[in-house]
C-alpha cells in the first residue's frame, strides 16, 4: 500500500509507464490550463521543487513526477542516462495524455529537458532551465562533489530534510553511473540546438555555475531565443530556496512581460536580466 499522507499542497498520485511504477503530484486546477511539468536534479526527488511548482499551480497544469529510479518511483533494470530520462518524461506525459508542455528543471533536469526538446521539439512549447548542471565545469565527480559541498552551505537549512533521504535512497553505484552519464552527454550542444523559446536562470552563489565570463560567452553563441536572468543572492536550488522569486520570472516569461524583481519579495534578492536573445520575444507592456 502506498503511504497517502501528503506532502503539499498538490496531490500525489501513482501511474505505471512500461511496467515501472512513477510517483508523481498534480495540481487540481482545470485540465485545459497549460501543462507545465518540473524536472528535478541529480539524485533527487521532485519533492524540492514543490515550493516553486506549487506556486504556479493556480496557473498552470502543474505536474512534478520523480524520474524512474529516483524519489519514490521504482527503479529500472537497466542503468538511466540522459536520453532514458528523457525518453521516459515523453512516456509519462503520453501517460497524462498531454502532447504539449513547458518543461522547467533544474540541475540535470536541464540536460534531460534539451534532451527532450532534441527528439520532441513539437511537444515542447517553452523550456525554463534553472541553474543548468553537468557540462564540463562539473567534471571530474571529485569537483563535483567539492562544488555540492560548498552549495550544501550556501542552501537553506531545511534543504537537508529534503535532499538527504533522497540521495540516501539514490545510492552511491546509481550516483557514480548517473554521473558518468552526464560526462559523456553533449550539453552545449543541445542548448545551443534550443529553438523554443528559452529561459534560463542562475543565482550569483551557485559554485556549479561557470564563471560570469563563461556565463556570457556561452549566452553570446546563440542568436535563438535564450532569455538570461540572475538571482542576486541564490544558489544551486534555486526552486527551493528563492520559490516567490523563480514563479514570478516564470509568469513573467510565460506572458514575454519584463523581468522584474517580485513584489512579494522586497529586498529579499534582486533579479537582474543578463542576456536576451534577438529572436526571443519582445516584452510586452500591455
Amino acid at each position: 500500500m502506498h503511504p497517502s499522507r501528503p506532502e503539499s499542497g498538490l496531490a500525489g498520485r501513482w501511474t505505471e509507464i512500461d511496467g515501472i511504477e512513477v510517483f508523481y503530484r498534480e495540481s487540481q486546477n482545470p485540465p485545459d490550463a497549460p501543462v507545465m511539468m518540473h524536472v528535478h536534479g541529480f539524485g533527487l526527488s521532485g519533492r524540492y521543487l514543490l515550493p516553486t511548482a506549487e506556486r504556479l499551480g493556480d496557473d498552470f497544469h502543474t505536474l512534478v513526477p520523480d524520474l524512474p529510479g529516483f524519489g519514490r518511483s521504482q527503479r529500472m533494470a537497466n542503468a538511466l542516462d540522459v536520453p532514458d530520462l528523457a525518453h521516459a518524461a515523453a512516456r509519462f506525459l503520453d501517460d497524462r495524455g498531454v502532447e504539449e508542455v513547458t518543461l522547467v528543471g533544474n540541475s540535470m533536469g536541464c540536460p534531460v529537458i534539451t534532451e527532450f526538446a532534441y527528439h520532441h521539439p513539437d511537444r515542447l512549447e517553452r523550456a525554463v532551465l534553472v541553474s543548468p548542471a553537468g557540462g564540463l565545469f562539473n567534471q571530474p565527480l571529485s569537483r563535483a562533489i567539492r562544488q555540492l559541498s560548498r552549495d550544501g552551505m550556501r542552501e537553506p537549512p531545511r534543504m537537508i530534510g529534503v535532499a538527504a533521504p533522497d540521495y540516501l535512497r539514490f545510492g552511491v553505484p546509481s550516483t557514480l553511473r548517473m554521473f558518468r552519464a552526464l560526462t559523456q552527454y553533449p550539453s552545449l550542444d543541445r542548448l545551443l540546438d534550443l529553438s523554443v523559446p528559452t529561459l534560463v536562470v542562475i543565482g550569483d552563489r551557485d559554485p556549479l555555475m561557470p564563471p560570469p565570463s563563461r556565463v556570457h560567452e556561452v549566452a553570446a553563441m546563440t542568436d535563438s531565443h535564450v532569455l538570461l536572468v540572475g538571482i542576486r543572492g541564490a544558489a544551486h536550488a534555486i526552486n527551493f530556496s528563492h520559490p516567490g522569486e523563480l514563479a514570478h520570472i516564470i509568469r513573467q516569461f510565460m506572458a514575454d512581460r519584463p523581468i522584474t524583481d517580485d513584489p512579494e519579495s522586497p529586498g529579499v534578492s534582486r533579479v537582474v536580466e543578463i542576456h536576451r536573445g534577438p529572436h526571443h520575444p519582445r516584452p510586452s507592456t500591455d
